[in-house]
């Protein structure tokens, strides 16, 4: 049974082996009327994510049993929460392996209640839409449509999914179609300001949407890299769907 929560209340769910670390960051979110719920392990987690639908987690690299890498796969199998990957070491390798599972950001333990929070509140800041879009659907081409109020992209007649990180992303490349958005701006838009100088996240997304939206990756149509600069998505005239 779920734990009641203040309306709009933004539930976080913790999983970590250590319960002075869970301890530690329930009592900093607390402080920000976050909600906080935990998991000891990676089958718990799982298990909470099902029935509780968190609004994020904050998962922990190092467990025994089920790691936090396979926690992670099986939470992709079913849900898009954002996942911030929680780690005692700062390995450029083990990042970048988080991130291609699908965990939203990285943070190294040890970390300051600042930066945790900060963290956490821009992966859940990100995971929705700007609630203002009033766009009717849009036809790129004769290949691809997008609806942003129903979060739909149809490519050759058939649905995409996205993650909601996706999603930002080429929302914010679309409402500029045909001018160059710099990667400071998209990383400012999509992940927040704190995030400005974080250009491997920017790449990461970049080509996850790229694997989804377009025929052929090495000639793409859709995102263009302006080298240096940033990416300009292509100018499709406004056409309505």
């Amino acid at each position: 049974m779920a734990i009641p929560q203040q309306q709009d209340q933004k539930v976080v769910l913790v999983v970590d082996d250590e319960p002075r670390m869970i301890n530690f960051i329930r009592m900093n979110l607390e402080m920000e009327r976050l909600q906080v719920i935990s998991a000891p392990n990676g089958l718990e987690a799982v298990k909470r994510v099902r029935e509780m639908l968190p609004d994020c987690v904050l998962l922990d690299v190092m467990m025994p049993e089920m790691d936090g890498f396979e926690t992670l796969s099986s939470i992709r199998e079913e849900s898009s929460v954002p996942v911030i990957m929680v780690t005692a070491k700062n390995d450029e390798e083990e990042k970048v392996k988080g991130l291609n599972l699908g965990a939203d950001d990285y943070i190294t333990k040890p970390f300051s209640p600042r930066e945790l929070v900060s963290r956490v509140k821009a992966v859940i800041r990100r995971s929705e839409l700007p609630s203002q879009i009033d766009k009717a659907p849009i036809k790129i081409d004769e290949r691809m449509q997008i609806d942003f109020n129903r979060r739909e992209v149809i490519i050759d007649g058939k649905p995409i999914k996205l993650r909601p990180t996706e999603w930002r992303l080429l929302y914010h490349l679309v409402q500029n179609a045909g001018w160059v958005v710099p990667h400071e701006q998209l990383l400012s838009k999509v992940w927040g300001w704190e995030y400005r100088d974080e250009t491997q996240y920017l790449r990461l997304y970049i080509t996850y949407l790229r694997q989804k939206i377009e025929a052929d990756l090495n000639h793409p149509i859709y995102i263009m890299t302006e080298r240096g600069v940033g990416y300009r998505f292509l100018d499709y005239k406004g056409k309505a769907a």
